[in-house]
């Protein structure tokens, strides 16, 4: 449980980082909602962003990296 808090305060101090210093990280930031079965619905001044194939790729990789972090227990 304390590796996951800590890794889960990491994680957050460095998003906070990013967005409160505006960093540009073009090779993530890029491809965000533009894969393929991300859906984009334009009409008129609004627009619905539905990106699907984005949330299923971030949930895959963090359930990899907190995998990671999951300790077995012994007997």
């Amino acid at each position: 449980m304390g590796r996951f808090l800590i890794a889960a305060g990491f994680m957050m101090v460095l998003f906070g980082a990013i967005i409160h210093f505006k960093v540009q990280l073009p090779w993530i930031t890029g491809w965000i909602g533009k894969l393929p079965g991300d859906l984009v619905i334009k009409k008129g001044n609004a627009t619905l962003y539905f990106p699907m194939t984005t949330a299923l790729l971030t949930s895959f990789v963090l359930s990899l990296f907190f995998s990671l972090f999951r300790g077995e227990k012994k007997p």
